[in-house]
């Protein structure tokens, strides 16, 4: 019997999707734009697009994306590499308009890799006028990748100068919700601008910290549409109840829209819906144009049009229309971007 052929890639224009569901202008507040292109050129070994800057002309062209918080989390600091984007970012003919901007911080991942060295690599980076927040940083038990009692010493010292230099706050948590809870309220003020990124824990946890701290918000992915997590369309929920969703006022929805690219593809944009021929393929990267899929999912959860994640084939799983009185539906994914965009304002100043 002879060798299994290797799956080939969808073909690369594929990622250029679809007309998106709102043309509203998008801020991605959490991407690595690094790794998405790395993971591009992986897969496309190739492909038109030779650097960053060709890659966000390409698939951004005329997809409204409006800025971008790039994310930079490594230790050692990649600094060749984060300098050559951040000092281009005045350059608007070399990102096709969009504004450039980033945060910087050592994940929980390598939290054992945190030296002084890198701590003076990220504190230069937090001069620089496009630096806009410090982070990712956060717990990890998930993966448990370093020791959690060197996560925790890591984490107190990055919000201590973060809170020292007023830099809002990027916070990666993943079941480590008493700790992080805990070591925050110790370490922040309780005014200070906060962003949980890519959202997964508990709506209880969520609830007592968006009473906490009254400037913090819920960053969103496309992990929403998943039929695995039911978690963040809960607290979708709680911040906009189904039977107030007609009167209730934009300010209630505390989430920012992010991609986490090269991560987290919604599953209600599927492959096959832009190319029939390419059934049970998937995209092998997410990027920034994604995000008004997930808006629009956001806008069904709060219609009640929805109970949960989506079954992978862009049909959300379990779904039920609760407005059946043929209402005119409260919120849709222009709203949705709207009040996100407002948000991102907000929250980093961009």
């Amino acid at each position: 019997m002879g060798k299994k052929s290797k799956s080939l890639p969808i073909p690369e224009e594929t990622l250029q999707l679809l007309v998106p569901p709102t043309s509203y202008p998008i801020v991605d507040t959490h991407t690595h734009l690094h790794s998405t292109f790395e993971t591009y050129k992986k897969t496309y070994p190739e492909g038109k697009y030779k650097d960053a800057w060709e890659f966000v002309r390409g698939l951004y062209e005329g997809r409204s994306v409006e800025a971008i918080v790039d994310v930079w989390c490594d230790a050692p600091v990649l600094k060749n590499e984060w300098k050559a984007l951040v000092d281009s970012a005045d350059k608007k003919e070399l990102w096709g308009g969009l504004e450039y901007y980033f945060v910087m911080g050592v994940h929980p991942h390598e939290a054992q890799l945190y030296t002084d060295e890198v701590e003076k690599d990220i504190l230069e980076a937090m001069q620089h006028p496009r630096c806009v927040g410090w982070g990712e940083i956060g717990l990890d038990y998930h993966y448990d990748n370093s020791p959690r009692e060197i996560q925790q010493e890591v984490l107190r010292r990055q919000l201590r100068l973060a809170i020292s230099l007023k830099k809002p706050l990027t916070i990666h948590t993943r079941e480590a919700e008493e700790d992080t809870e805990r070591i925050m309220k110790e370490e922040v003020p309780v005014d200070h601008r906060i962003h949980v990124h890519c959202f997964t824990d508990s709506p209880e946890w969520a609830a007592r910290m968006l009473s906490h701290f009254p400037n913090l918000y819920i960053g969103v992915t496309g992990v929403i549409t998943y039929a695995t997590n039911l978690n963040t369309s809960n607290v979708i929920r709680q911040m906009v109840p189904i039977e107030s969703s007609l009167t209730s006022p934009d300010s209630q929805l505390r989430i920012l829209l992010e991609t986490d690219a090269p991560f987290m593809t919604p599953s209600n944009l599927s492959v096959s819906s832009i190319n029939p021929a390419l059934k049970n393929k998937r995209f092998p990267l997410c990027h920034t144009a994604m995000v008004p899929w997930t808006a629009e999912f956001v806008s069904r959860v709060i219609n009640g049009k929805t109970n949960g994640g989506s079954s992978g084939s862009g049909t959300p799983a379990n779904a039920e229309v609760v407005n059946a009185d043929g209402a005119d539906s409260a919120w849709d994914a222009e709203r949705v971007m709207r009040v996100a965009r407002e948000n991102a304002r907000a929250m980093y100043g961009v």
